[in-house]
């Protein structure tokens, strides 16, 4: 390689080697398993013959719940809030096993059935299913919802999460399946003929559920013509890794045919953004879950509201907290309805688009805007259909990731075999380069045209090696953001060592950290990964002087990647050791290689001849105008 070439290449790999450093995930921060306070009785979770019957609740019969001085907590003229009387309603589905409470009418907990804690994939089959699988809602912490937020005539804040609603709902514990539905209904008396109802519908083969708001007779109780729907503090961190949980932790909304993300990037920042008229949903997100919440009617939303914050946690952890809100128009009528539908479950591509009103959005393969609009085609309806196509064939997705490598390295085989006799014949052109420099080594201008034609008359483009390693890199990006967040990877084993292709594979502690990489852990896969980087630096630098390249970059890269999911370093490893054999083939097979003169090299002129040529000519005119 020449002098140029050289200097491209140690830039390109030093913007990648800032890229990867810059969007690398932090050390996994170590806790103890957290503790849950889910308490259900085992005797209501015997299925019942009754249980597809949906209650009904006739609301006259509910009575008003204002109590007595001493049983109750006061707001306003209008509202209470019964103390020590909520109740719980478990509902289960083929894929969700949720609690609901009678305090707020909320969703209290929400267990997803397919999907386990990171600190119970090893759990014996008999452990409590409460102890071992996913719960995403940060109740009772202030967290969940949907809540309502309005003022009241009398001047008061009031929050339906503090009131307990009632319920005729007949049993504790409910069992859908298939294309069962059912309905639950909670109800708090304001005074007679007025009410507010929250009416969940729920389906035995979804992670979606409806909910129907009615506001009944409070034309005169709610002031300020606004309501806000509102879901607080996010989801449940449920991954070891909490800083990179934090990475990927966001709230969104989807508004003016436009995916609008809103994060908090620091420790204690704070972040609030307003959005006016139409939103088609608003959502909050954790790296591998999300809560939606979509009106059915966005016309009938004013707005939307997201207020986020980041916090240190134990151990250097990170916790991440968004409140999302709809604004609802309020007209003082007798009877409104708002209704939405709420999905609570997995970041899948796939599932979120089966659900339409581009619930897929939330999906993104780059953070970043400027290539998000390149990157985000390519693995939406490439690589990603691609890696689940193979995986219908292969049930082993550390296997699929090898096939996968080798099919994108088949893909690219004319990009890089095209970079690999590129920078073959610029060695082999370097001494007549060389013979230039030193014959017009006091006249540069001449020495650049002498240069340029050099290339054109043996048909060799300098930037030959450096075209088609950048036309590489959205494939590369888009494959990066894949891997990094592909929930289908998520504690799915490989083989040895490697357990969870969606964390480092240890194997390996150090006593102490590595200063400025901040790892004490050993990955045996980024380790893998830097030996094959190391073989091809190898085989591609022969220049003396650039000895020490061979040497940095694999070291850099393989600290670098020392805290990347095993899934992401198996494919690099992979890559690297098919560019080996690719390398091999290709230094081997040209071997023999000679310049020769192309026949004719006017028409072999390429981009860099003609901006010298284009140069030289401005040159001349600004040398005729000073005469």
């Amino acid at each position: 390689m020449d002098k140029k070439t050289t200097i491209a290449f140690v830039l390109m790999g030093a913007i990648l080697v800032l890229w990867l450093y810059l969007n690398s995930p932090q050390q996994p921060n170590k806790f103890e398993k957290p503790q849950d306070t889910t308490l259900v009785n085992k005797d209501t979770n015997k299925f019942q013959k009754d249980e597809n019957k949906k209650p009904t609740i006739n609301k006259q019969s509910v009575s008003n719940q204002h109590l007595a001085v001493g049983d109750s907590l006061m707001f306003g003229k209008y509202f209470s809030s019964s103390i020590g009387t909520d109740k719980t309603i478990t509902i289960e589905n083929d894929l969700v096993k949720l609690e609901l409470t009678s305090k707020g009418g909320d969703i209290k907990k929400y267990f997803l059935k397919k999907y386990k804690n990171w600190y119970s994939t090893n759990a014996k089959k008999d452990t409590n299913f409460y102890d071992t699988h996913v719960q995403l809602v940060n109740y009772p912490e202030g967290g969940g919802g949907p809540d309502l937020l309005f003022v009241s005539s009398d001047g008061k804040a009031i929050n339906t999460s503090k009131i307990n609603f009632e319920t005729l709902a007949g049993k504790p514990y409910y069992r859908i399946s298939g294309k069962d539905s059912l309905v639950i209904s909670f109800i708090y008396n304001v005074a007679p003929d007025k009410y507010i109802e929250k009416k969940y519908i729920f389906f035995g083969d979804k992670y979606s559920m409806q909910c129907n708001l009615q506001l009944v007779g409070l034309g005169n109780i709610i002031s300020d013509n606004d309501i806000d729907f509102v879901w607080n503090k996010g989801l449940r961190f449920v991954e070891e890794n909490s800083v990179d949980e934090a990475i990927y932790s966001n709230a969104s909304v989807y508004y003016g045919g436009e995916h609008v993300v809103v994060e908090a990037s620091k420790n204690d920042e704070k972040v609030e953004k307003d959005f006016k008229g139409r939103v088609d949903w608003i959502a909050a997100r954790n790296k591998y879950f999300a809560a939606i919440i979509a009106p059915q009617d966005p016309s009938k939303v004013d707005g939307a509201n997201i207020e986020g914050t980041k916090v240190a946690y134990m151990n250097n952890g990170e916790r991440s907290y968004y409140n999302i809100r709809l604004a609802l128009p309020f007209n003082n009528s007798n009877f409104e309805q708002r209704n939405f539908t709420i999905y609570i479950g997995p970041a899948d591509y796939n599932i979120l688009k089966s659900y339409g009103n581009n619930f897929d959005q939330m999906v993104e393969f780059s953070s970043m805007a400027w290539l998000k609009f390149i990157v985000q085609p390519i693995a939406q309806y490439v690589l990603l259909p691609l890696f689940n196509f193979l995986h219908l064939f292969i049930p082993n997705y550390g296997w699929v990731i090898v096939v996968f490598s080798l099919i994108i390295k088949l893909v690219l085989y004319p990009l890089t075999k095209s970079s690999f006799q590129s920078m073959k014949k610029m060695q082999l052109l370097q001494p007549k380069i060389n013979e230039l420099k030193e014959k017009y080594k006091d006249d540069p201008q001449k020495m650049n045209k002498e240069t340029m034609k050099l290339y054109s008359t043996y048909g060799v483009n300098p930037a030959g090696g450096c075209l088609p390693i950048l036309l590489q890199m959205p494939v590369f990006i888009a494959l990066w953001g894949l891997l990094k967040v592909a929930i289908e990877l998520r504690q799915q084993p490989f083989v040895f060592w490697i357990t969870d292709l969606s964390r480092p594979d240890v194997i390996y502690t150090l006593p102490f950290k590595i200063p400025f990489f901040n790892i004490d852990q050993i990955s045996g896969l980024a380790l893998l990964m830097g030996i094959t980087q190391f073989i091809q630096q190898k085989m591609t630098v022969k220049d003396p002087k650039q000895a020490a390249l061979i040497y940095i970059m694999p070291i850099f890269l393989t600290l670098l990647f020392m805290s990347f999911p095993a899934g992401l370093n198996l494919y690099y490893f992979m890559f690297n050791l098919f560019s080996i054999g690719q390398q091999y083939y290709i230094n081997h097979k040209h071997d023999g290689m000679e310049l020769q003169p192309v026949n004719n090299p006017k028409k072999s002129k390429g981009f860099m001849a003609k901006l010298m040529e284009a140069a030289e000519q401005n040159a001349k005119v600004q040398q005729k105008r000073k005469r």
